[in-house]
C-alpha cells in the first residue's frame, strides 16, 4: 500500500511557550485552565472571608490570631492542591527564629501552614494590593534591602522576639531557582541573640502530578528573576498533585557559636545538605548542626 500524502502541512502554534500570553493562550488542555481559574477564585473568596476574622482576632486577647493564621495557610495549600509532608518537630518554647531556604511564594503557604510564626518579608510586599493587607494582618515584619534602614529594622525584629513571638526568616535575601540553596547572609542573623533557639528549616517541592519532581520541574515551582507573580501562579495552578516536604532540623543555641557568621554558615550547611537529599528523591531526616570545638571542650570540662 502506498503511504497517504498529507494535504496540509503540520501547523504549529505561533505563541511563545515561555512568555506570559503564550502560556495563557497557548494550546493547553482545557482542564488545566479550568483548574487554575477555579483555584484563583476560591483563593480570593477564602482570603476575603478570612480578612475580617483575623482582624477581629487581633483585637481580642489570647493567641487566636496565631492559630487562625495557620488555619488560613493550611486552607490555601488545600485549595492550591499542595500537599505537605513534615519531618521533624517545631522547637518547643518561644521565641524561636526559624531560618529557611527560599525559592517561591509557595514557601510562605507551606511554612505558614506548618509553623505558628510570623514572617520577615521584604518591604516591597507592603506595596502589593491585597497581599499587603494579608501580610499586615499576619503581623509580618517588613525589612528593606538598603543598609541605611538595617539598624531600625533589626531593632523591630528584636522587639518582636523579646515579646515572645516566633519569626520565620529567609536569610538568602532573595529567591533561588530551586536547584540550590544560596549562601545565608550573616547580617540577617544579627538578631538571633534575642531568640531562645534558632531552628533551620528545609523546604523542597518534590512531587508534581503525583510523580517525583526532577530537575526540569524545579523552575516551575521557583519564582525568581523577572517573572511576575500572576504568570507564575497561572503556571503552577494548572498543575495537579504537587507536594512540598518540610524538614524541621534540630534546634540550635545561638550562644554556642562565636559570631553570626559561624551561625549563618552552620544553618546554611544543614539546610543545603537536606535540600540536596530531597532533590535526589531520597528520604531526609532532621540534621544536627555541628557545634564549634571550643564550645564542646568547654562543656566537657569538670565544674
Amino acid at each position: 500500500m502506498r503511504p497517504r500524502k498529507r494535504r496540509k502541512a503540520i501547523q504549529f502554534s505561533a505563541s511563545d511557550p515561555e512568555g506570559m500570553w503564550g502560556d495563557v493562550l497557548g494550546f493547553r488542555p482545557h482542564g488545566g485552565r479550568f483548574r487554575a481559574v477555579r483555584r484563583l477564585v476560591t483563593l480570593l473568596l477564602w482570603t476575603i472571608i478570612a480578612i475580617p476574622i483575623q482582624a477581629l482576632l487581633l483585637v481580642l486577647p489570647g493567641r487566636g490570631h496565631i492559630a487562625f493564621a495557620r488555619i488560613y495557610h493550611r486552607t490555601l495549600c488545600a485549595l492550591m492542591g499542595l500537599r505537605l509532608q513534615v519531618v521533624g518537630e517545631p522547637a518547643p518554647g518561644a521565641p524561636v527564629l526559624y531560618v529557611s531556604n527560599h525559592s517561591s511564594w509557595l514557601d510562605v503557604l507551606a511554612l505558614g501552614a506548618t509553623l505558628e510564626a510570623a514572617f520577615v518579608a521584604k518591604s516591597e510586599i507592603d506595596g502589593w494590593p491585597l497581599i499587603n493587607m494579608v501580610a499586615r494582618l499576619g503581623r509580618t515584619v517588613f525589612v528593606s534591602r538598603r543598609r541605611t534602614g538595617t539598624k531600625g529594622e533589626a531593632d523591630a525584629i528584636r522587639t518582636r522576639l523579646a515579646a515572645g513571638d516566633n519569626l520565620i526568616l529567609f536569610p538568602e535575601g532573595t529567591t533561588s531557582d530551586g536547584g540550590r540553596v544560596l549562601p545565608f547572609r550573616s547580617a540577617f542573623l544579627s538578631v538571633a541573640d534575642r531568640a531562645q533557639v534558632v531552628q533551620p528549616v528545609s523546604v523542597v517541592f518534590d512531587r508534581l502530578g503525583g510523580l517525583p519532581a526532577c530537575r526540569r520541574d524545579r523552575p516551575l515551582f521557583a519564582w525568581y528573576g523577572d517573572t511576575d507573580i500572576l504568570t507564575h501562579f497561572w503556571r503552577i495552578a494548572r498543575r495537579s498533585n504537587s507536594r512540598a516536604t518540610i524538614i524541621l532540623h534540630a534546634p540550635m543555641n545561638p550562644a554556642d557559636y562565636p559570631d553570626r557568621k559561624a551561625l549563618a554558615a552552620a544553618c546554611a550547611g544543614v539546610v543545603a545538605d537536606s535540600c540536596s537529599t530531597l532533590r535526589q528523591n531520597r528520604p531526609a531526616v532532621p540534621l544536627q548542626a555541628p557545634i564549634p570545638l571550643k564550645v564542646q571542650r568547654a562543656e566537657t570540662l569538670p565544674a
